[in-house]
């Protein structure tokens, strides 16, 4: 009986347990969670663009993602053999400013060696796309006219990037209206 509850207490977390695992980490800001989920090589896909990643650059990409205080919810999660599937809300002053708040999707994890080694977007069934453009490409034009210091914060995906995306919604929503002409 001792013996078993040793053995019980160090068995390896299930795919389900290490994918809310990972989304825990996101929840309570804690990389170090994160990075216990994540193989040394982690690639993230959406269509055909993809993204490759050491434990250190996804450590940047947090970072970016944190400074827009996102709330992580797991809806649904599902396991086969291969993989696990998971259906996340995530709110954040980011989508919230792009109409699109929360942003629910669907995400396929791949394991190696016991790790995440690679997440697929699925898709994003409830997301407005139109108006999620129409929003950013706003913000982006008035920015460039309006504040150029801020002007290529869309393209950056540092903390710094981050940081200049929300001064530069936080601008764009204090502007004054124009009167119509």
């Amino acid at each position: 009986m001792f013996l078993c509850m040793i053995a019980c207490a160090e068995s390896e977390p299930t795919p389900i347990e290490k994918v809310t695992a990972y989304y825990e980490g996101f929840q309570k800001s804690d990389y170090k969670q994160i990075k216990q989920m994540i193989a040394d090589s982690l690639t993230l896909t959406e269509g055909d663009f993809t993204m490759p990643f050491t434990p250190q650059s996804y450590y940047e990409q947090f970072k970016w993602d944190s400074v827009f205080k996102p709330v992580y919810k797991i809806v649904e999660v599902s396991n086969n053999d291969k993989h696990v599937v998971a259906t996340v809300a995530v709110n954040s002053l980011r989508f919230e400013f792009l109409k699109n708040d929360p942003l629910i999707c669907s995400h396929k994890f791949y394991f190696e060696s016991g790790k995440i080694s690679k997440i697929e977007n699925l898709d994003c069934g409830d997301a407005n796309w139109a108006v999620w453009q129409k929003e950013r490409d706003s913000l982006v034009s008035w920015v460039k006219s309006n504040h150029p210091e801020l002007d290529g914060f869309i393209n950056d995906l540092s903390m710094n990037g981050a940081i200049n995306y929300l001064k530069a919604i936080a601008l764009y929503q204090g502007r004054p209206l124009r009167s119509k002409n």
